[in-house]
């Protein structure tokens, strides 16, 4: 199944509208990390959703490679400033993952390998909103880049789509995670330059 953004339907709109306000395109794809690179194992990797009364379901690499995968094409957009256009992922959308889970909770916490910690609305995971990658460019997620997983939500600032991805946390009420409790806006629209928490 292809996924498509804003440019990458029908007739392809010109590069500079598909570009949030104070972006600029790059070709490369930058490498920008809060800590050292995680190297994690696929036989030693899982996610582990975790509610608010404490409740846990978990997957393995061999039950991520068994659910239903999606092609997506999106733009991401970095805080730093830079745009790629036209990225090609694929994984399994975030709401797979949430279809038996109980749970009152409106945010999610995610985490990964390496402690850290990224806060989102529940709402802007599910209806095909985010995905859990573990490919990129035709091949393996590569652990620079978050592998063997990392979270995809292509409609925030990209420091929301957490490399090396290991769990999600139920939260009744919103709490700000690594980057947030350094000033970081806490929700990071692109589109309305949310970068930080004066914006």
């Amino acid at each position: 199944m292809g996924i498509f953004t804003r440019g990458f339907g029908g007739r392809r709109e010109p590069e500079a509208a598909s570009l949030p306000p104070g972006q600029h395109l790059t070709d490369g794809f930058p490498v920008l990390t809060a800590g050292p690179t995680q190297y994690v194992d696929t036989d030693d990797w899982s996610l582990t959703i975790t509610t608010e009364t404490n409740d846990r379901q978990t997957w393995s690499w061999d039950d991520l490679m068994a659910m239903p995968v999606d092609d997506v094409e999106v733009d991401i957009h970095c805080v730093t400033r830079w745009s790629k256009l036209g990225t090609r992922w694929r994984g399994v959308p975030v709401d797979a993952f949430f279809e038996k889970i109980e749970s009152t909770g409106d945010y999610v916490m995610a985490h990964s390998h390496g402690g850290y910690t990224t806060n989102l609305p529940l709402e802007d995971l599910l209806d095909g909103r985010a995905w859990v990658v573990f490919e990129y460019d035709d091949g393996p997620l590569p652990a620079e880049h978050g592998g063997p997983v990392r979270l995809l939500v292509p409609h925030l600032y990209f420091w929301k789509s957490a490399k090396w991805l290991n769990g999600f946390t139920m939260m009744t009420g919103d709490e700000p995670g690594f980057w947030e409790g350094f000033g970081y806006h806490n929700y990071g629209n692109p589109w309305r330059e949310e970068r930080y928490d004066r914006d």
